[in-house]
């Protein structure tokens, strides 16, 4: 029997699905990040352990694992050296094909047919799938690019909070409540940014938002500029010719009321989600 593995490794979590031929779940497996920022040794070693873990959940003999075909789709994998890094490991299956963890995203959200996604969660990146060919728009890595992200979010309440500080800005309930995390102190917020990740700043995109909804004049205007960004994407994509966009990640959801009454409109919902696409990668197809 060939046995089937998905595994998406983004920036905040890798997770794993192993299913029978029939398509039955049979496995899964959790770990934290496992894009490429973290080297190619931490990268083998979290995926690794998430195979492990779906195996062992299925039962699965060294001999049954040699039957697994598997797809995986990893943030970063098209920095240079990662996927020749990631050819010269062995997970111990039958093969492996390997994509970004957008990709598999989209192919799962449009059932592996021509559409686009966009994904909103700790960053931001469209993924398009045109005449069979992917594409790109944005998703160059914080903070160069990832507008309208959960890192976007949190790096401007940072930087809202700290001219508060200084009063060179209004101080508002959000302002008072990023900064109570730091003792109010600057020097203790500064010294944790020198060190903070994508993934600490999007902690603080939950806040963000309640404090939107709540009708904070700073947090709304966050919120409110990267509604327009998202706003922006979604125009982008359309104009590539696309008919088909999904609206995905961890904030779409809370997103989507930011948004004009038109553009949701346009938006289709998804007939699936990434480890699906990593199932479909993996060679897996429902009929």
């Amino acid at each position: 029997m060939t046995y089937f593995l998905g595994i998406d490794a983004g920036g905040s979590n890798c997770r794993a699905r192993l299913i029978d031929a029939q398509g039955t779940v049979i496995g899964e497996g959790r770990a934290g990040a496992a894009n490429a920022r973290i080297g190619l040794e931490a990268l083998y070693e979290t995926l690794n352990a998430t195979i492990n873990e779906a195996v062992a959940q299925a039962g699965l003999t060294t001999t049954q694992r040699a039957a697994i075909a598997g797809g995986m789709g990893i943030a970063g994998i098209t920095r240079p050296g990662v996927q020749d890094g990631l050819d010269a490991f062995d997970f111990g299956l039958a093969s492996c094909r390997y994509a970004t963890d957008a990709q598999i995203a989209n192919l799962g959200a449009n059932a592996g047919e021509d559409g686009a996604i966009l994904i909103i969660g700790t960053g931001s990146i469209a993924q398009l799938r045109i005449a069979g060919e992917d594409h790109t728009i944005g998703g160059y890595g914080f903070p160069i690019s990832d507008e309208g992200s959960g890192a976007a979010l949190g790096l401007s309440a940072m930087r809202h909070a700290l001219r508060a500080l200084d009063g060179r800005t209004r101080r508002t309930e959000l302002s008072a409540a990023v900064t109570e995390r730091f003792g109010h102190d600057t020097a203790q917020a500064i010294a944790w940014m020198d060190n903070a990740t994508p993934r600490d700043y999007g902690t603080f995109a939950p806040l963000v938002m309640d404090y939107a909804e709540a009708d904070d004049p700073i947090a709304r205007s966050i919120i409110e500029d990267a509604a327009s960004h998202i706003e922006r994407f979604i125009e982008t994509i359309f104009a590539r010719g696309v008919t088909r966009c999904v609206l995905v990640g961890g904030l779409s959801h809370r997103m989507k009321p930011w948004l004009r009454a038109r553009t949701v409109e346009r938006l289709s919902e998804p007939l699936g989600d990434a480890l699906d696409g990593a199932l479909r990668l993996s060679g897996y197809r429902t009929s």
